[in-house]
């Protein structure tokens, strides 16, 4: 289950030293068969915040749960209000160096495949092709009751018709493409049922409080068990759902390594925490490999 984001567990001697020192992550990438596990702060640079970090969101945002958007009509209104306004900033995003070098190691035969906590898709649109999105993506929208899935772009329209002129100003965006209003602003906002049955429609991700699909989890076992290393780019990994795969991959003796610029739960389990921007570490790291990695043609928009 993805529990609600806290801050619960705190540093201990055994957590290596951050460091700036790369080689470890140009030498497993050498090496190749790297996992790349990402985490909201691999976005950051394409102007969607992350919920941890300097100025993060969770010190003033309560991300939704399933509970309560399943059990409130009033839960759903004000979720759906304030994600239709959110999601014109993630349809605005654009995939920064960070995304587009992780792209080209994959073009380059280095990675074993990459899993990701975002659900902005922003790795596909830099061009990697092989990427687990472990909590969904706010692309796809699906209903509760048929269970027929749709473009948020289509519903990103109906709900454009059926409330003309809402346009509230948003005190900020959060990665999960939630806007912060207040009720007020939320107002008489109108949902959209599902068009095929007249369900409950909800996004194709997985809110605090849901699990995260079997054969999904099951899917990125089997990738850990496959790669030589693991490599996680701007996961805080204070969530279950991102932490057993670094747990796995450290218990079978794979090289753990991270790139976030603060403490994180996983640092036991990593040879090294490497504390620098994500997009400067990684455009480093391509050009020591001789890869050039800052390539926008792989995003068509």
């Amino acid at each position: 289950m993805r529990m609600r984001p806290t801050l619960s567990w705190s540093p201990t001697e055994d957590m290596p030293p951050a460091t700036t020192d790369l080689a470890p992550v140009a030498d497993a990438l050498g090496t190749g068969r790297v996992l790349v596990l990402s985490g909201a702060g691999i976005s950051t640079e394409s102007g969607i915040p992350d919920y941890r970090g300097e100025g993060g969101s969770l010190s003033r945002h309560t991300p939704m749960t399933y509970q309560d958007f399943t059990g409130s009509a009033q839960a759903r209104r004000r979720y759906w209000a304030r994600s239709h306004l959110g999601w014109r900033t993630f349809g605005r995003a654009r995939p920064n160096a960070g995304h587009r070098a992780v792209a080209a190691f994959e073009r380059h035969g280095l990675l074993a495949g990459v899993i990701t906590q975002n659900v902005d898709g922003l790795h596909q649109a830099a061009g990697s092709k092989d990427v687990v999105e472990l909590h969904g993506s706010l692309d796809r929208v699906v209903c509760l009751s048929c269970k027929a899935f749709s473009s948020r772009r289509e519903l990103a329209r109906r709900l454009e018709e059926a409330n003309a002129g809402f346009d509230p100003v948003a005190a900020a965006i959060n990665p999960d493409g939630d806007a912060d209003l207040t009720d007020e602003q939320v107002g008489d906002f109108r949902v959209v049922s599902c068009s095929v049955c007249g369900g409950v429609l909800k996004p194709d991700v997985v809110f605090f409080g849901e699990a995260v699909p079997p054969s999904r989890v099951e899917h990125c076992r089997e990738l850990v068990h496959e790669a030589a290393s693991l490599l996680v780019l701007g996961s805080s990994l204070t969530v279950m759902s991102g932490l057993r795969f670094v747990r796995q991959a450290a218990q079978a003796g794979k090289a753990v390594l991270i790139v976030n610029r603060d403490l994180t739960r996983g640092d036991r389990h990593a040879v090294t925490r490497i504390a620098l921007p994500l997009g400067t570490a990684l455009t480093t790291v391509a050009g020591q490999l001789g890869i050039p990695a800052d390539d926008e043609a792989a995003d068509p928009a």
